[in-house]
């Protein structure tokens, strides 16, 4: 098959859709900045995906569902900033939100927009550091290059 029969092939002059995942922590947010400057940087065009997890609400008092909305609305503006500002910066930046588990959710994304490149933070958990984080999921997944930012 020649080149032209064939146009997308991931990685070849450099990553033409980049995907950020953000779930509002602040090394979340600092990898959709770098995100936007490597966009900015390459030319590429920038998705920001934010997975809202089903089972953060499962067994919650209403008290906890009370408290886990107002969470989520002020996630919702932070994102709403951060395309504001990606866009002052000269980077268009679009932004999905999905419901479900984030691994699942992020690399299903990142395959419909046929994804050149991964960007995400670091888990701030100390959990995560001993049974495997999102991060460490999507590098060992092996389908795109992941960059994680501290």
């Amino acid at each position: 098959m020649s080149a032209s029969e064939n146009p997308f092939e991931l990685g070849t002059d450099g990553p033409a859709t980049i995907v950020a995942a953000i779930d509002g922590s602040l090394t979340s947010l600092r990898a959709a900045a770098y995100a936007g400057g490597l966009a900015r940087r390459q030319g590429s065009r920038l998705l920001a995906i934010y997975v809202e997890s089903v089972g953060t609400l499962a067994g919650v008092s209403a008290a906890g569902v009370v408290a886990s909305r107002e969470a989520t609305e002020a996630t919702a503006e932070d994102l709403r900033r951060l395309v504001e500002l990606a866009r002052q910066r000269g980077v268009e930046l679009t932004l999905t939100t999905r419901t479900g588990d984030p691994y699942t959710e992020i690399t299903r994304f990142a395959e419909e927009v046929r994804a050149d490149a991964l960007v995400v933070g670091a888990s701030e958990h100390l959990g995560h550091r001993l049974v495997g984080s999102l991060a460490v999921r999507l590098v060992r997944a092996g389908r795109w290059p992941v960059t994680v930012v501290p």
